[in-house]
């Protein structure tokens, strides 16, 4: 177990894993996140300047839910963000669902799968045979 500094308070805090807030900081993060879910729901079309000011979480932290695809907006939402690879429209994640498919098919390519081949069955001519001698 190793201790640590919040990062939003400033506490020392038992860290175990993910991002360095104690317990009480990630609690009011997780309350922020509800409120933002629940802002977006009832204004899809919201610019994410004013999500973020009326919900008082910065504009970073709602980019990194929505990296982390705990939030998408909508089609008809004017927010995007760009995707890592091409730069295009990216609704939630980090890859646009062209890029995204094109990862899944060069990691399933890299992946060796085992084939089934059966040894064709030798034809064991007299002369392959085991012997045994007579005492």
């Amino acid at each position: 177990m190793e201790v640590r500094n919040c990062r939003g308070c400033g506490r020392l805090f038992n860290y175990l894993h993910g991002q360095q807030l104690c317990p009480g900081c990630m609690a009011e993060l997780e309350e922020k996140f509800q409120s933002v879910k629940e802002y977006l729901r009832k204004n899809p079309k919201a610019p994410l300047n004013k999500i973020a000011e009326e919900n008082e979480v910065s504009v970073k932290q709602i980019k990194q839910w929505v990296r982390e695809e705990r939030l998408t907006f909508t089609e008809e939402s004017q927010i995007t963000l760009e995707c890592e690879s091409c730069g295009g429209k990216v609704l939630t994640g980090r890859f646009c669902d062209r890029c995204r498919t094109s990862l899944q098919n060069e990691l399933n390519g890299a992946i060796k799968r085992p084939t089934a081949t059966l040894s064709p069955k030798k034809h064991t001519s007299e002369k392959d045979r085991m012997r045994f001698l007579d005492n």
